[in-house]
């Protein structure tokens, strides 16, 4: 394993950080006071994405695209650099038309679905014509246990007729959300794993609600609105099946890998950003005849969080490595890995920098407050840890002796 950025890999890191920094990061602040009045993407979005779109920084996170389809076409390692410049910035993503769920929304049509469906579901997303969901999570069962998901998609003639309710969809609240991936039992009867089934919902379906916009922790997704959502007697064609029925889990299992890396090579570089804030914070800040930073206890603080964040870089790298070489199937145990140690750390780098700031670190003023219920909630969100250590302890290999004949261990007089 060779992490050592190609050359290929480098000229396209400098490129978006260039771009970030002359076009992204200035307009920072007026995306902050657009968010805090509205709930759509503000009106330079269309052109910045143009412009990044021209540049060639375009569907980065997307390594299966055919020639026909727009974008950059990286490796998963070659992506991971990239999504740490971008995620120093929530909205930033956006920019690149890298944002989730749209972008493992893509990675499931691109590998589960019809070339039909394809031109009427994919092809939109790839030049940021709409926005999309994936309607999984449900507030009466433990979605933790996907197999617990209760809608109910019953084929009638032609059709499929849903009806549950989901909350915690990510993205479902945006008004250019026009479609949703919904997972839903279409075979109570079958075999726990082959039940469900995933089919595409347009949102204008006569049935769909938007119950209301959810916020977590105070924190609301600009980018990506929560939505809280019911489907009553909603009537949607059995062509817009994804895959075949029973293959749910599947077609899940497929955008939820490379959701979860982005997610953590985003909070890579959200924590880059924490680091530097810290700094620049005690540098500036004195307390008792000194500055804050030349307290032990705050130098102690910074350097931890160096020595996580570089393990836990190690970690994503690794997984997009393991990506690149075996696909999903290949990589489920670095995907756990990451998934339970990435959030962890986010939440430990988040929790000293508000110290650090003091109050106006838990305040709008800084990205830190946000940056702690991000990671608390991706401790949930996409499989929660308990979950993920469970997978992880099935992968553990037991030892082909037992403790009384081990050669590791002393004898045991007789």
């Amino acid at each position: 394993m060779d992490f050592n950025p190609s050359s290929r890999s480098e000229q396209w890191r400098s490129k978006l950080q260039a771009f970030f920094d002359a076009e992204v990061l200035p307009r920072h602040r007026a995306w902050l006071a657009h968010a805090a009045a509205n709930q759509d993407s503000p009106p330079f979005m269309a052109e910045l994405q143009k412009k990044a779109r021209a540049a060639g920084l375009w569907n980065l996170g997307l390594p299966e695209l055919a020639e026909d389809e727009p974008g950059t076409k990286l490796t998963n390692l070659e992506y991971a650099p990239l999504a740490e410049i971008m995620g120093r910035l929530f909205w930033a993503p956006e920019a690149f038309n890298c944002q989730a769920p749209d972008v493992p929304n893509m990675i499931a049509l691109q590998n589960c679905a019809t070339p039909e469906q394809k031109k009427r579901w994919l092809y939109p997303l790839l030049e940021a014509k709409t926005r999309s969901a994936f309607g999984m999570t449900e507030p009466d069962v433990a979605s933790s246990d996907a197999t617990n998901i209760a809608t109910r998609m019953v084929r009638d003639g032609s059709d499929y007729v849903i009806n549950g309710r989901k909350w915690f969809i990510t993205g479902a609240a945006h008004p250019r959300c026009s479609f949703l991936i919904v997972m839903g039992v279409t075979d109570a009867d079958a075999d726990r794993t082959r039940r469900h089934s995933c089919i595409m919902v347009p949102m204008d379906s006569p049935g769909v609600r938007l119950v209301r916009r959810l916020s977590w922790m105070g924190c609301q997704d600009h980018v990506a609105p929560i939505g809280e959502l019911t489907f009553e007697n909603v009537r949607v064609p059995a062509e817009n099946l994804l895959g075949a029925e029973g293959d749910g889990f599947k077609v899940a299992q497929v955008r939820l890998g490379p959701a979860r890396i982005h997610h953590c090579m985003r909070s890579i570089g959200l924590c880059e950003l924490l680091i530097e804030l810290m700094m620049a914070r005690a540098a500036e800040r004195s307390t008792f005849g000194r500055t804050i930073i030349q307290y032990d206890t705050v130098q102690r603080w910074i350097a931890e969080a160096r020595v996580e964040l570089e393990q836990a870089r190690l970690l994503a790298y690794r997984c997009a490595w393991a990506l690149d070489q075996s696909g999903h199937h290949g990589a489920w145990r670095d995907v756990s890995l990451i998934k339970v140690a990435v959030p962890a750390m986010l939440q430990k780098i988040a929790d000293r920098a508000m110290q650090v700031f003091g109050a106006m670190g838990g305040s709008e003023d800084t990205p830190i407050h946000q940056a702690l219920a991000w990671g608390r909630l991706l401790r949930i969100g996409d499989g929660p840890d308990e979950v993920h250590l469970r997978q992880i302890f099935r992968m553990e290999p037991m030892p082909p002796w037992s403790i009384a004949d081990s050669p590791y261990l002393a004898a045991r007089p007789a």
